[in-house]
């Protein structure tokens, strides 16, 4: 049973004995009418507290959960010391204010904690940034003076459905390039498991993959794997979630998704791209080198050829056609970065 029903039993029973009192309170008026006082009014409030309880107690509550779930670590950290310092102020100066004639003297002491508290909050919140840089220069030193390995072995990265699903995170993460724990939340595994069950077959095999690529990382030895329950409430989307999530706790998330990249970047939250790892490791050539290339098809344009490096980068061959299924050398002309990735245009060897 949900808190929501036993809060409401709870408000029934105390609004119904205050409904006891007031009967009896009214019925001194008519006498002869105090029972059906007693008994209408018992049942009214009943009836108020069933309805109201949970508008007083518990949804308050949770709507605070949600906006404080919404706000980065550093804001409340911030916002706690600034409240702390603010209220330690208004007690050193309650004694000075009290001492005023009356009733200034009674007034200003509460006064003073009202508007130390609030300033307090509302200036170490705006100088959050300043005050997360000393607090993590404390942090390094200490790290430094203990012997501690850095924060890049100790960090968190945050793993999105659609880098589960791509599955290069397994042999990336094999090649020890992915220091730290690899958190994944349990709504991301709740999502993937849900495309895992799509009754449409790509969608289902996509999500299967998911699961085969999540199985092979725990597996593996050079990185570590958390499951955690970890959630955000408020928040219906996944991508929303990882984001606040990601600025809750200070740590990347690792993605191949074009439109979460943006909206992260947007947010101030690290992004790890796999796409741009991709493109960064690729071969770099220059204009009038030369490199071998297996001609497999023919190009769009009349007379070209295509191959491909082993990094998968496209060779565009000009005169090419003639080479179908022949492995040649060619003369690197021109490389063009594209949004795709990397294009390199070449000509046989000793063709002008």
């Amino acid at each position: 049973m949900s808190a929501d029903f036993f809060i409401r039993i709870f408000g029934m029973a105390v609004f119904s004995i205050v409904g006891v009192y007031v009967g009896n309170g009214l019925s001194v008026y008519n006498p002869d009418q105090q029972l059906f006082y007693t008994i209408t009014f018992t049942l009214v409030g009943a009836l108020l507290g069933l309805i109201l309880t949970p508008y007083v107690t518990t949804r308050p509550i949770r709507a605070l959960r949600a906006m404080l779930g919404r706000l980065a670590a550093e804001t409340l950290v911030s916002a706690l010391i600034g409240l702390s310092i603010g209220l330690l102020t208004a007690a050193l100066l309650a004694f000075p204010l009290s001492l005023l004639p009356s009733p200034v003297g009674k007034i200003m002491p509460l006064v003073g904690v009202v508007l130390f508290g609030y300033f307090g909050v509302a200036v170490f919140t705006t100088r959050q940034a300043d005050i997360a840089n000393i607090l993590g220069g404390f942090t390094s030193r200490r790290e430094e003076g203990t012997g501690g390995g850095g924060s890049s072995t100790n960090r968190t990265i945050l793993l999105d459905t659609s880098v589960i699903i791509d599955g290069r995170v397994a042999d990336i993460a094999k090649t020890g390039f992915l220091p730290g724990t690899l958190l994944i939340p349990r709504f991301v595994l709740n999502e993937l498991q849900y495309i895992a069950d799509s009754p449409d077959s790509l969608r289902r095999q996509r999500g299967r993959r998911g699961m085969e690529v999540l199985a092979e990382l725990q597996k593996a030895s050079a990185v570590v794997v958390r499951i955690s329950d970890v959630d955000v409430e408020g928040v219906r989307e996944v991508d929303d979630k990882l984001v606040i999530l990601a600025r809750q706790m200070k740590c990347p998330i690792l993605t191949n998704d074009f439109n979460l990249n943006r909206i992260a970047e947007l947010q101030g939250v690290l992004i790890l791209n796999i796409n741009e790892l991709a493109n960064a490791v690729k071969s770099i050539v220059l204009p009038g080198e030369l490199m071998s290339v297996n001609v497999i098809q023919e190009g769009k344009e009349v007379n070209q050829g295509v191959g491909y490096m082993e990094d998968g980068t496209m060779v565009v061959i000009e005169n090419g056609n003639k080479y179908l299924n022949k492995e040649i050398t060619v003369t690197v002309t021109k490389v063009l970065q594209t949004a795709a990735g990397r294009m390199i245009f070449a000509r046989p060897e000793g063709k002008e």
